[in-house]
């Protein structure tokens, strides 16, 4: 299926994508090798950010013995929130602007990870506000002063891609939606990506990781175009997310095979091995595609919906009212392809295919082919049902929508342009699907 046409027939301006491919380290076993390579970046003193239920398990015993073992001075700094918010940024801002610290070591899932490249670029330039670095609208999108300290993200998770990206999301308390501090500068350094350290992982956990990663991959495979963009005043002017484009889409296609492959099976049988790598790598191939190309609108969404939570709990996750990232965004994914399938129905069919949907004399719309074969694997592997599944009704759909609207980043970033009425839409369809 040729999916180059998608540039041809775009033009906004743009004549250029920047690939900058995060630096990897990948294998079962890898994490024990991280002490030479802190002191190949130069580390002496470093702060290893985890949560309080990470810091038990042996991935931060692991780090922290080869860290000591290479001569580098550990601080371990374990109160990283799930889901955190502009307070717990703060909060480890502060502990690595106190600890005079010339490295980071995150280990942990996204939550952990973005924490620590905020952590470092708010130590490392301290700003007179803290929105200074927050995305626009509702921040002030300041440029960084100049690089950050070298920082190693070790995921126990697979599901945020954060090791390969320049983004560290947060939920805005103010406002009770999420956004984003987002710079080049604060991709980690490297990413250590070693499969061992996601076998503790419950089957619920890894749905959640699983969805996220197959979200990232075809929210980036079907993102605008980047050349439907005007070119930049300056090429620093770039943005991070750029849309769609040849490099990204060879990763996130892959990627969304593997999830097709081995996500049903894995939920059901966490200690296989060998398809907990496979979608490891499947989590690293579309966080660099989504690194690059950028997510669109079931994230925007997502965001209201793991930021107005009412009393949904998830089994694996701290007993409190919370929609795990990965399920706040696939509750939204199969409404948001039945809109977007006709924009480019190509991309939303070769993705039906890659996820295992059988495309063959199938008389239906795109977007509607890979709708079913989500919502399907969504019942294999017990995920809510809608939006409806984790607490929401019809009324609050006025609210959920006006959490999302001023996401531009990624609802911008959509084939097709959104008005808040068929993004409330949107919400609707997301009710439930069966």
């Amino acid at each position: 299926m040729d999916l180059s046409q998608y540039y041809n027939k775009n033009s906004g301006g743009e004549y250029a994508f920047t690939v900058e491919a995060p630096k990897i380290k990948f294998g079962v076993g890898c994490l024990r090798e991280i002490g030479p390579e802190a002191k190949l970046f130069g580390m002496s003193r470093v702060a290893l950010f985890t949560d309080p239920r990470v810091a038990k398990l042996e991935s931060v015993a692991i780090a922290r013995e080869s860290l000591i073992k290479a001569g580098v001075d550990v601080v371990v700094y374990d109160e990283v929130e799930v889901e955190p918010t502009d307070e717990s940024f703060k909060a480890g801002a502060r502990f690595a602007q106190d600890g005079n610290f010339d490295g980071f070591v995150s280990v942990g899932g996204g939550s952990v990870m973005d924490t620590c490249k905020a952590s470092n670029l708010y130590a490392s330039y301290p700003p007179d506000s803290f929105l200074a670095y927050v995305n626009a609208p509702i921040g002030e999108a300041r440029p960084v002063p100049g690089p950050v300290k070298p920082h190693i993200a070790c995921p126990t998770t697979f599901g945020t891609g954060s090791e390969c990206t320049g983004l560290a999301i947060f939920d805005f308390l103010e406002m009770e939606a999420k956004t984003a501090v987002a710079y080049s500068q604060i991709r980690p350094t490297l990413g250590m990506v070693d499969p061992a350290s996601i076998q503790t992982l419950p089957a619920g956990v890894i749905a959640s990781n699983g969805f996220d990663v197959f979200s990232h991959a075809v929210e980036s495979l079907t993102a605008r175009p980047y050349n439907s963009r005007p070119a930049p005043p300056s090429p620093d002017k770039r943005p991070i997310a750029q849309g769609a484009n040849p490099y990204s889409d060879i990763g996130c296609l892959e990627a969304i095979r593997l999830i097709g492959a081995n996500l049903v099976g894995a939920v059901h049988s966490q200690d296989d091995i060998k398809a907990l790598e496979a979608l490891s790598f499947a989590g690293l191939l579309a966080g660099i595609g989504f690194g690059s190309a950028g997510c669109t609108i079931p994230h925007g969404m997502s965001y209201a919906v793991s930021g107005l939570v009412k009393e949904f709990k998830a089994e694996g996750w701290p007993d409190q009212p919370l929609v795990p990232h990965g399920i706040s965004v696939i509750v939204n994914s199969p409404s948001v392809f039945r809109f977007t399938g006709p924009a480019c129905p190509e991309r939303h069919l070769a993705a039906a295919q890659a996820l295992g949907a059988d495309i063959e004399g199938v008389n239906k719309e795109a977007g509607d082919i890979l709708a079913d074969r989500v919502i399907e694997m969504m019942r294999a592997t017990g995920v809510p049902n809608g939006i409806g599944g984790v607490g929401y009704t019809e009324a609050d759909i006025p609210q959920l929508t006006e959490k999302s609207w001023p996401q531009r980043r990624v609802l911008d970033n959509a084939p097709v342009e959104l008005t808040k009425d068929q993004l409330a839409d949107l919400f609707r369809g997301a009710m439930s699907y069966w």
